[in-house]
This record gives structure tokens, sequence and C-alpha cells, in this order.
């Protein structure tokens, strides 16, 4: 084992966590492995004492303090486990179980990472398909069958689908990090297809609240929770470019399917519109069920509590406020663009290809800053985009109007600015925590952070409906909500790396 302790492999990163075992007594100084694969060192807390591995076998390795992330300069080959597969938590004959568990071995890429990536962005196009295509369904519930209703109160169906699609990982998350993926994508996959076969046949106003909202919204959580947390179990210095490709599977989803509708709607009627939807879901959700899966064993004694406790971080607890922020503004425009164009004169057709607009700028926004993010510091590069939200919000929606060519420069520039709402957001929460403790972290976090999704589309609604049609207060509202989210983002990367412009976490 010390041989291949000392050579190079052509890819994967390596984690050091000798660091435990010097500090912790006898009986509890052994870290547990599972036939999965190995666990990961904190690296929270190396970023604070610098600590390397110090059992000579492993060489040159260090973490970026200002990076906040391990840089690996040599890792380590593995033997073959049973299965012909690498496997890291199992110690060969005579090595010595210590050298092994003082490396944490990541993938960083080859096929089996990568078809986690792919089942994931399956999923992704499935559930935030579904969830970027809200302005199509405000747009035409509004008009059909719930047209006296009022904006707010059609508002909370799509309020309760986002909480739920966020809140439910406060059990799902600390469930992956116990059992796995697969029976929390199956039961996901069940239900945005429930949701999807019965929309069609809903009338009335709890109808739709119950299908869309309730179903819809469990079923997305089962589906997006495990889909995140699982590219963490395979990459660590990759891992924003990594689920950044993955999440613009939402992207994808929220270009074909409103283009789809759009044309649907007039030739079959929305019932049918609504199940080809739910045809295309079997197929992709079939491709996540198999290839989603977790590669890290259990952690020993976890439970499927959420940990509140870790809020005593502050760090943690101002990235939590920032994204409460963010999140109570980033769905307004996703819902209310297509109905702004509509209250602009312009026709049903253009405010449905506005909505596929922003979606492909969202594409390139979740895709791209994951990269950037890797190398220039997650937190930067989301302090970045959420800034870009803020300006772009009040310079060019604010004074919009009428004006077809500024909607649609504000729809491709907020696209790709708020892409990164989504994508970058996981993996600033998986940046303060321990790998095996990411689906805890990321669940409590939006514990909180859901009930901003739950009453941020109903209060644009209801301020819309207090001003009579009129956008401006709603505008104002997404703005001041991206301020917040950027103060506290700000305040966090203070927290960690002062006031230095040029350090990179």
């Amino acid at each position: 084992m010390s041989q291949s302790c000392d050579s190079e492999v052509q890819r994967g990163s390596v984690i050091p966590t000798s660091k435990y075992a010097e500090e912790a007594p006898d009986a509890e100084k052994q870290l547990h492995f599972g036939q999965a694969g190995e666990t990961l060192a904190n690296f929270h807390e190396l970023h604070h004492t610098g600590s390397s591995a110090e059992s000579g076998t492993v060489k040159d390795r260090h973490l970026d303090a200002e990076k906040g992330f391990p840089s690996i300069k040599k890792s380590i080959t593995t033997q073959p486990g049973e299965d012909g597969e690498l496997d890291t938590g199992r110690p060969s004959p005579g090595s010595g179980a210590s050298s092994i568990k003082d490396e944490i071995f990541y993938p960083e890429g080859g096929i089996p990472a990568w078809s986690v990536v792919f089942g994931s962005f399956c999923g992704m196009v499935a559930g935030f398909g579904m969830m970027n295509s809200l302005g199509i369904f405000q747009s035409y519930l509004s008009t059909h069958q719930l047209s006296n209703d009022s904006e707010g109160k059609i508002g909370w169906i799509f309020g309760v689908y986002v909480f739920l699609s966020f809140f439910c990982g406060v059990q799902i998350g600390p469930f992956f990090d116990a059992k796995g993926p697969r029976l929390l994508v199956l039961a996901g996959s069940i239900l945005l297809i429930a949701s999807m076969m019965l929309l069609g046949i809903c009338t009335k106003y709890y109808q739709f609240l119950i299908v869309f909202g309730i179903l819809g919204g469990v079923g997305t959580s089962l589906i997006f929770t495990p889909a995140v947390s699982a590219i963490g179990h395979y990459f660590m210095v990759r891992r924003g470019g990594a689920t950044g490709l993955a999440a613009t599977g939402g992207s994808i989803g929220g270009i074909i399917f409103p283009l789809m509708l759009q044309s649907l709607f007039p030739r079959i009627g929305f019932a049918w519109s609504s199940r080809v939807m739910g045809f295309i879901f079997i197929f992709l959700l079939m491709i996540a069920n198999i290839l989603i899966r977790s590669r890290l064993p259990p952690k020993k004694g976890a439970s499927v509590l959420p940990d509140f406790t870790i809020f005593k971080d502050h760090t943690f607890a101002l990235t939590t406020v920032g994204v409460f922020f963010i999140e109570w503004g980033l769905f307004v425009p996703i819902s209310y663009i297509g109905s702004y164009a509509l209250a602009q004169g312009k026709s049903t057709a253009f405010s449905y290809q506005l909505i596929a607009i922003l979606n492909a700028g969202s594409f390139f926004g979740r895709a791209v800053p994951g990269y950037v993010a890797d190398r220039l510091g997650r937190f930067n590069t989301m302090i970045l985009t959420v800034a870009l939200c803020l300006v772009t919000t009040l310079a060019l929606w604010l004074p919009a109007g009428d004006s077809t060519p500024l909607m649609v420069i504000y729809a491709v520039i907020f696209g790709f600015a708020s892409g990164s709402n989504i994508s970058l957001t996981p993996v600033c929460v998986g940046q303060l925590c321990e790998t095996q403790n990411y689906g805890r972290y990321y669940a409590t976090c939006y514990t909180l952070v859901s009930f901003s999704t739950l009453t941020g589309i109903p209060i644009a609604g209801q301020i819309l409906s207090v001003n009579r049609g009129s956008y401006w207060g709603l505008i104002i509202f997404t703005g001041m909500c991206y301020a917040g989210g950027l103060i506290a983002f700000v305040m966090a990367r203070v927290l960690k790396s002062g006031w230095k412009l040029t350090a990179i976490y």
C-alpha cells in the first residue's frame, strides 16, 4: 500500500484526515467506512489548522486557505475492490488501516461520476423544468380556469409548490445522508408524474393547489435534493462545475416546456398538453432512477433529524439569510415576466417566448459560473451574480414599460445572473461542511429558505393587486430582495476571508 500511496493518478483528489486520528481517544479514533467507499475529512477544520497528512505515506498536499477548499498536488492510487471498482474504504493486507483512513479519494471524473451528473441532469430537466415553467401555468390559469380569482390567491398555488420543493429537504437531506438516494428518487418520480397526469382534469382552485402545489412540490423536492447531494460524493475540487452542469437541466426544461406548451395549448388543449409533459417526465425520471447513486458511506450514528445547532456557525447563518432573500425575489420574475408582457399589450406567444428566453440565459448562468467559481471562489462568484440580478432588475425591468428590446435584454441578462442562484447555492453551503453532512446542512438551510419561496410569489401577486395591475411595486420588491441577499453574502465572505478583494473564497 505504501507503494501505491506514492504513485500518481491521472485524476481524483485526496483529502487528508489524520488530524482526527491524532486527537480522538483510542476508542473513537477509527473513522468508520462502509462498503461503498471512504469518508471525508473536515476540510473546514483543516482550513483553520492548515494540517496535512502526518503518516508519511502521502506527500505534498495542502489546503488553499484562501479558496476554502482543498488544492491537491499529489494523490494516491487505490486497489480494486471485489466488484472491480476502486475502493478506498478497504485497507490492503499488511498496509495498516490507518494509512487508508488518512485519505479520502474523490474521483473528480470518470464514467461512474459523470453518469451521476447525467442522471441528476435528467432529474432536473423534469423537476426544475417544471419549476422554471411556472410563468406559463400562472399566465394560463389566470386567464382560463382561475380567471375569477385574484393574482394573490393564484400565487399561493405556485408559492406552495416552490415552498414544498425546498422545505421537504428538512427530512429528505438527512434521509439521503443515512440511506442514499434510491427510494427518494423513486418516490419523487411517482409523485411528479402523477401531478402532471392529474393536472389536466383539475377545474377548481383547491384541485390545482393539491395536484400542482402539493404533489408537484413534494415530488420535485424528492428528486432535487438527492440529485444535488449525490454529485458531492464524486466531486470536490470540480464540484461547482459538475453541479452547474447538472443544474442546466432545469434551464433546458425551462426552454423546451414553455415553447412546447405554447404550441400544444391551442392544438390539443390544456389537459393533453400537461399529459404530454407527464410522458416526457416518465422517460427522464427512468434515467434519473437508474443513474443517481451515492458513494460515501453513511455517517456513523446519523439520524434523519435536522441539526439547527449548525446555525451557531455565523458564516452558515449569514449564508442562509442571503439565500433566503435571494429565493424571495428569484421566483417573482420567473412567475410574472410572462404576465408582465401580456399587461404591456404583447401577444400570448411572445409572453411564452420571453419565459423561454429567460431560461435560455439561465442555461449559461448555471453552467458558466460553476466553472468560474471553482477558480475565483464560490462566494465571490455568488456575490457578483447577485449584484448583477439587482442592477438588471432596477435598471432594465423597472423602466422597461412596453419596450420589447428592454424586456428581451432583461430576460437574457437576468436569466444568466439568476442561474447561479440555483447552481451555486449547493456548493456554497457544501463549502462549509463535511461531504457526509452535506445533505443535513443543505436541508437545514432550506428549512428557513423555503418560507421565502412560500411567500414570495403571493406577496408579489398581492402587490400587483394593490397597485391595480401596475408592476412597479412588484419590481421594487424583487430588487430589494436581491439587495438583502447581496449584503448577507458579502458579510459571510468577510467573516472568512476579510475585506481583501483579491481573496479567493
